[in-house]
């Protein structure tokens, strides 16, 4: 049977990149995605929230999630549905996002099934939207990971609902970070292990990303490294408010972790601007969101980003997050931090999101149980 396409209206614009109609992607990989992030705080801890949609036109599915916590307890919201034509319709279920003006302005709504977490917000970027380097990991020869990205902080501005707790939200009080994303990575429902799987098991994943928002400038620094050390991925800049972007060196990291745990509790990160004169950025940890409780990532049990739920699925879920059953996957996962910062004495706040999962050598843990030494008494 020959192959038949009918244009969408995305094929009107002179936006094409290969010489494929604009519903198909250019990889026929399963794992395409293309995925927003957002966090949402009021510089205090009370409540920290992360949300977010995602496309996945080789799997058919569009999904979205909304994860927000207030004290130990952690709220949740999922939505999925079949994609439909690719369009720049951002809508899955009670969940939209409209792009006012591109790279600085845009509008995010949330209608949970249950009310447990709902939101209309605007945000509106303070630096300029900046460029990361691209992201690749492999699994012997394939690429499980081959992505690009883009990140900036800003402010926000609406109404924001976690439970029975209304928060009226601020742009002199209310930040975030958002970040687009696109390419290839895990997604969808687990694929057969294989060779790799069996020959080449995971000795430990070690992973840090952080967007910080200060007044006078926006940085972001990402490291990714080996179970050894080897540092695969190395980015740390300074963007101004005209959009000049410094880079800020190779990062030493110092990281101080709670006793008997792999949880930061604060870093001294250590870089250098483009004259060579040393920057030492200080970040303490206030409060944090597990992103695979609840909100779809890594090894999340009750949902993934890309699985197919059926047409028009949602679920809502509370996570109590001294429950042992919850707090004993805690440290198995991605985790996004909120951070106060501090740099050349002026004070900021942002996203230190982590991940050491296995063995580490620069930090000292040497397999998947060893956590950090109890302090002698």
């Amino acid at each position: 049977m020959g192959l038949t396409h009918v244009p969408i209206p995305l094929d009107e614009y002179p936006v094409h990149q290969t010489p494929l109609p604009m519903d198909r992607v250019a990889s026929s990989d399963r794992n395409f995605y293309d995925r927003c992030y957002f966090n949402a705080h009021d510089r205090t801890g009370e409540v920290f929230m992360v949300t977010g949609l995602g496309v996945y036109p080789n799997l058919g599915v569009i999904d979205a999630y909304a994860a927000a916590r207030c004290g130990d307890r952690q709220w949740s919201v999922r939505f999925s549905d079949a994609l439909a034509e690719r369009s720049l319709d951002q809508q899955v279920g009670g969940y939209r996002i409209e792009v006012v003006e591109p790279l600085r302005r845009l509008s995010l709504s949330c209608a949970a099934p249950d009310g447990g977490v709902e939101f209309d917000l605007r945000w509106t970027g303070a630096f300029p939207a900046v460029q990361e380097e691209p992201h690749l990991m492999l699994s012997g020869g394939r690429p499980i990971l081959d992505a690009s990205r883009f990140s900036q902080v800003g402010n926000w501005d609406g109404r924001l609902r976690v439970g029975d707790r209304q928060f009226t939200v601020t742009g002199d009080r209310w930040s975030g970070a958002r970040d687009r994303s696109w390419g290839i990575r895990p997604v969808g429902e687990p694929e057969p292990p294989g060779r790799a799987a069996a020959e080449s098991a995971m000795a430990g994943f070690w992973w840090l990303y952080m967007p910080l928002r200060f007044e006078s400038c926006a940085v972001v620094v990402i490291v990714q490294e080996n179970p050894d050390g080897y540092r695969t991925l190395n980015d740390a800049r300074r963007v101004w408010p005209d959009g000049r972007v410094d880079q800020l060196g190779w990062p030493r990291l110092e990281i101080s972790y709670r006793p008997g745990t792999r949880h930061p509790e604060s870093a001294r990160i250590h870089l250098t601007d483009p004259a060579g004169s040393p920057l030492t950025l200080e970040v303490e940890t206030v409060t944090s969101v597990p992103l695979h409780v609840g909100a779809g990532y890594g090894a999340d049990p009750d949902w993934s980003h890309g699985r197919w739920m059926g047409r028009e699925w949602s679920s809502s879920a509370v996570y109590d997050l001294t429950d042992p059953a919850v707090a004993g996957r805690v440290p198995f996962g991605v985790i996004d931090h909120l951070a106060r910062a501090r740099l050349d004495g002026e004070e900021g706040w942002g996203m230190f999101e982590h991940a050491t999962i296995g063995r580490h050598d620069p930090t000292g843990f040497k397999d998947w149980s060893s956590v950090a030494p109890e302090l002698n008494g």
